[in-house]
């Protein structure tokens, strides 16, 4: 005889599972994910990497991984990633999959972007 058949009724078991899969629902995504492609010292480049930072840190502090990635220094990842301009940032985690263009000066643009 198995744990399941010797415990109590299946349906303790279910509502078990239903207060777990709310508690699971109401948690808070612990780490963003995100990629931002740039090329070297363009200057909407520039303004990218320090307004994602600072974005990042007012609304993800703690709670984000940034990877800053130059397209002349890693051009193998332009067809990867399906990178067509730049600055694009790639919100990786948590799904979806996002993808904005841009300098990242449009705060709420980026705000919905990364879901926040």
């Amino acid at each position: 005889m198995n744990n399941f058949e010797k415990n109590e009724n299946p349906l303790e078991f279910i509502d078990n599972s239903q207060s777990s899969f709310e508690a699971l629902e109401n948690l808070e995504v612990e780490t963003y994910v995100l990629r931002l492609y740039i090329a070297q010292n363009n200057f909407k480049s520039i303004q990218a990497v320090k307004n994602i930072k600072i974005i990042c840190e007012k609304y993800l502090k703690g709670r984000y991984e940034l990877e800053v990635i130059d397209i002349y220094e890693n051009p193998e990842r332009l067809e990867k990633e399906q990178i067509f301009a730049v600055p694009t940032l790639i919100k990786e985690l948590p799904p979806p999959l996002q993808r904005l263009i841009g300098d990242m000066t449009d705060i709420e643009k980026v705000r919905i972007c990364l879901s926040l």
